[in-house]
């Protein structure tokens, strides 16, 4: 069984920073790529940033320039750094990583139970 659990999360000023984390254990072969979304009330979730086995990233245009993905390949955590927080930026944020949890095994989507980020003065 794979579990991903989120920590980081909580309430910030606008122009403030967060730094949430995310670390994958249980029964993983090899994880392929790791990712942050989002979802504010009413909105769908959506794609914030993502980070690729090799390294390549992608950001969404709302969070570019202000947030940074980064990711540890032996403690298979993923990170995201969000500087200059803006309330709009206030959700639910969730960890997704595609991984083989055994050889053989198709590569699947795991998620992890979100961690809330409040931006307010």
């Amino acid at each position: 069984q794979v579990q991903l659990v989120e920590s980081g999360g909580g309430l910030v000023q606008p122009g403030g920073s967060l730094k949430l984390s995310c670390a994958a254990s249980g029964s993983i072969f090899r994880i392929d790529t790791m990712g942050w979304y989002r979802q504010a009330p009413g909105n769908q979730r959506e794609l914030v940033a993502i980070i690729t086995n090799g390294g390549s990233t992608n950001y969404a245009d709302s969070v570019k320039g202000r947030f940074a993905i980064s990711r540890d390949y032996a403690k298979n955590t993923v990170y995201l750094q969000m500087n200059s927080l803006k309330p709009e930026d206030t959700a639910v944020y969730y960890c997704k990583a595609g991984l083989w949890p055994w050889l053989g095994a198709p590569l699947s989507d795991y998620w992890g139970q979100g961690t809330q980020v409040t931006v307010s003065s």
